[in-house]
């Protein structure tokens, strides 16, 4: 399994409209700021590391994207998670919230 080096995403508004999203209201602090690419997955509700259903192998953890505000949440303050293959290129992602 390849393992990637983290890297923090900061999410940055392309656009009018997404500045002026209104921020979370009730979510604490990190909620919202847990974008990241490579390094380890921040499970919310516990391990959950796929195995490609082609080759069998245990999946690179590719990157982790959160909630953006009480609007365009994920179930709950949840992420989305990506993991990919570098044998195939299969990709898994699932959500996971709290």
């Amino acid at each position: 399994m390849k393992v990637i080096p983290p890297f923090q995403l900061t999410p940055e508004p392309l656009d009018e409209a997404a500045r002026e999203m209104p921020p979370f209201k009730w979510a604490p602090k990190p909620i919202g700021r847990r974008h990241q690419l490579g390094g380890s997955p921040d499970f919310i509700q516990g391990d959950e590391w796929p195995t490609c259903k082609t080759c069998r192998v245990k999946m690179t953890f590719y990157g982790q994207l959160d909630s953006i505000n009480d609007e365009i949440c994920i179930a709950d303050c949840g992420m989305i998670y990506v993991f990919l293959c570098f044998g195939c290129f299969e990709s898994e992602s699932f959500v996971q919230s709290n």
